[in-house]
Order: structure tokens, then C-alpha cells, then sequence
């Protein structure tokens, strides 16, 4: 008879997994550190590797690692608290550790020998998720050769190992669409990453040369956004959740923490901040200012209440063990969408509460808008896409001829 002592996989699926409020806990003790080394990290554009190191050490990237291999399958709400929280500190710690948490979720969806490679021996094994798609590969026997470049890989700098999509041609077919799952040793990055906001995430362009991915680490693309790939293990339901809906969840937190750090500084600032030209002494006499933090305030509930809306929809079908339907993930990917533009609004109210010099370097609450400005804009929340799945829907037409996302 085999015990867990003897057998690695059995101790791991066997150990005690923390709460969501340990694990947000565990992130609210690295704010002060996260705070303190933003500022670098955006003028290095990465993340400084003991920062990397604190949240790994805290466990944070095991959030949604199976627990067979020392994860906690955690649930999309906690991924959203512990992200928010993290956010906190510093918004580009916070969007790698979603990413890297919403790559494991998309890694543990393939066969068990691919997982097995990625967390055998590492629980903590991070997966940075790019769901843009490189060149074709070629199919080979076994698996498919693989020559092309992903950019906008965030966590590309801290990362084990990294999902990709990658199109596959078969001959004369048609390429076909699917995950492919690439050890970085397989990959070297290329520094690409030059932007405006979120510089500390080091989201840089993964590049594969002429290396084989096997069959075992390729599963295709549209079936297992639709939910049509049950979990590898009838145990694991997490892995019903949605799967944009997860990866926009990680891609969340971070908004929503910094919103929160910007509001918390404001309102620090105002009792010993006069308004020019004016005869207040203090902002808090400004009726004006009054009404414009508490508009960034309610924008900021509001941004909580469709976030948790949108973590609610997907751990109850996980919980139920079903893939959710069509209309409920286009909801999720509006409610998210919508959350961050709130999240935007929020911030640009706060600076212009704040005044003149929100703007100066020294000052965090630059840093903020400009992490809030880009993160709004990623492909998963802007130029109006999410709402037109939406109306697609409730107009009883098929969201998925605007986006596959979903």
C-alpha cells in the first residue's frame, strides 16, 4: 500500500489549504514592501527579483495551482482580493501575480503529463498567459515545430513557463487555433516593453526558435474557452470557471488596488493642501473637492460591486461543476469591462482633486494614473468590444462573431 509520505502527488493533493482571508492577510503584510519598491520598478521596467520572492514565498502564485501538485485551487473571488490587495503596493507586482496565477488556471487544463512537468517539482511554478497569437507552426510528428514571437507577455521576466496561442498547419489545411504550453527554457525575451503605465510588469516579447512543442502540451484554443474540455480530475471543478472570465479577474485586482491606494492618498493630502487662487486653506473646506472624491469613492464601489458580481457568476458554476453558457460569460467580460472604466474615471477625478502636483514624478498618484490609463486599455476591457457582445446577446445574436474571447 502506497502512503502520502511515499508518494509526493498524494502529500501535496493532501495539505492544508489557506483561507481567503489568510491569503489576502499574507498579501497586506507585503504592501509596505510593494509600496516602497514601486517606484523603482517602474523606472526599471521589472519587478526587483526579492519582490518576486516575497510573493512567491507568500504563496501567492499558487492561487489556482491544482492541489495535487501543492496548489490551493483557490476560487475567482479570492484571486480578486489577493490581486486588489497587492494593488495596494504596487499595481505592476499586482498584474504579474494575476497573470501569472491566471496562466497556472489555463496550465492546468491540459494532460496531466504536461502538468506533471510544470509543478512536479515546483508548486510554485508561474505561467504567463499571451492570448495573442504568434506565426503558424508547422505539424510534426509528435507535436508541431515552433519559430515565432508573442508580445505583451507579462511576467515574461519571472515566469517557469508560458501559454501561448499558436495557429497549427497540417499540410494544405487551414491553420487550427490552439494553447501551447513552452518551458521558457525553449524561449529567450526581447526587450520590447517601452510604455507609458504598468512599466514594472517587464511585459516584454517571448521568442521560440525552431523548437518542438509535443502534443501533449498543445490543446485547442476555441473548444477550452467554451468551456467543452471537462477538468482533467472530476475533483477539480475550479477549472469549469470561465476561462476569460478568470483572466480577466487576475487583470482586475490590480485596478482596483491602485484606485484604492490613490483614494486612501488624497484624502491623507487634503486637510494640509490649500486650493490656489481660491480662499481654502485646507481642501476639505472645498465643497468642489468634497463632491468630486466622493464621486471617485462611489466609482470605486461601483467598480467592487460588479467585480464581486462577475467573481460570483463564475465560482457558482465551478461550485455546480458546470461550464457557464454563453450569455452569463458575455456578462462576466461586460461587468469587467465596465469595472475598469470605472477604475479610470476614478483616478482621473482623484488627480484633478488632488491638483497640479499629482503629476510631479515624487508623486504616486502619477504613477497610478498611468498604470489605471494603460491597464484600461488592454484588448480584454476597451474599445467597446465587451459591450457589443453584450447587446449581441441580448439581442439574441452570437457574441463570439465579434471576439473569441469569451
Amino acid at each position: 500500500m502506497t502512503t502520502s509520505s511515499q508518494n509526493p502527488q498524494a502529500a501535496a493533493a493532501a495539505h492544508d489549504v489557506p483561507s481567503r482571508d489568510e491569503l489576502v492577510a499574507r498579501a497586506a503584510a507585503l504592501r509596505d514592501r510593494l509600496w516602497e519598491q514601486a517606484p523603482q520598478a517602474d523606472r526599471d521596467r521589472r519587478l526587483d527579483e526579492r519582490t518576486v520572492a516575497a510573493v512567491r514565498d507568500a504563496g501567492l502564485f499558487r492561487l489556482l495551482t491544482p492541489r495535487r501538485f501543492g496548489g490551493y485551487e483557490s476560487d475567482s473571488r479570492t484571486l480578486l482580493d489577493v490581486v486588489t490587495e497587492l494593488g495596494r503596493g504596487c499595481g505592476s507586482a499586482a498584474w504579474v501575480t494575476g497573470v501569472l496565477n491566471a496562466g497556472n488556471f489555463v496550465a492546468a487544463l491540459f494532460p496531466d503529463e504536461a502538468r506533471e512537468e510544470v509543478w512536479g517539482e515546483n508548486p510554485d511554478a508561474g505561467v504567463a498567459l499571451i492570448l495573442g497569437p504568434g506565426a503558424p507552426a508547422r505539424k510534426i510528428g509528435g507535436g508541431a515545430l515552433v519559430t515565432a514571437k508573442w508580445p505583451y507577455a507579462s511576467g515574461a521576466l519571472h515566469c517557469d513557463w508560458a501559454v501561448v496561442v499558436l495557429p497549427v498547419q497540417d499540410g494544405d489545411a487551414a491553420p487550427e487555433l490552439f494553447l501551447a504550453l513552452v518551458p521558457m527554457r525553449d524561449a529567450t525575451v526581447e526587450d520590447t516593453w517601452f510604455i507609458t503605465g504598468l512599466r514594472g510588469t517587464g511585459s516584454n516579447t517571448i521568442v521560440v526558435d525552431g523548437k518542438t512543442v509535443p502534443d501533449h502540451r498543445l490543446i485547442p484554443l476555441m473548444p477550452t474557452l467554451n468551456g467543452a474540455v471537462p477538468p482533467r480530475r472530476p475533483e477539480e471543478t475550479l477549472y469549469r470557471s470561465s476561462f476569460a472570465g478568470v483572466l480577466l479577474t487576475s487583470l482586475l485586482g490590480a485596478q482596483l488596488g491602485e484606485v484604492k491606494a490613490g483614494l486612501e492618498l488624497v484624502l491623507e493630502k487634503a486637510p494640509k493642501r490649500s486650493v490656489n487662487a481660491s480662499t481654502y486653506t485646507s481642501q476639505v473646506q472645498s465643497v468642489t473637492f468634497q463632491t468630486t472624491v466622493a464621486e471617485a469613492a462611489t466609482k470605486i464601489d461601483t467598480a467592487l460591486f460588479h467585480a464581486h458580481r462577475l467573481t460570483e457568476d463564475i465560482d457558482a458554476h465551478a461550485r455546480r461543476d458546470e461550464a457557464p453558457d454563453v450569455p452569463t460569460r458575455t456578462r462576466v467580460r461586460t461587468d469587467s469591462a465596465y469595472a475598469s472604466r470605472q477604475c479610470r474615471e476614478a483616478i482621473d477625478l482623484l488627480v484633478t482633486a488632488h491638483g497640479t502636483s499629482a503629476f510631479a514624478e515624487a508623486n504616486p498618484l502619477q504613477r497610478i494614473w498611468r498604470d489605471v490609463n494603460v491597464a484600461n486599455r488592454h484588448a480584454g476591457f476597451g474599445a467597446g468590444i465587451p459591450e457589443e457582445m453584450y447587446g449581441r446577446v441580448l439581442l439574441g445574436e452570437d457574441p463570439q462573431a465579434v471576439s473569441f474571447l469569451l
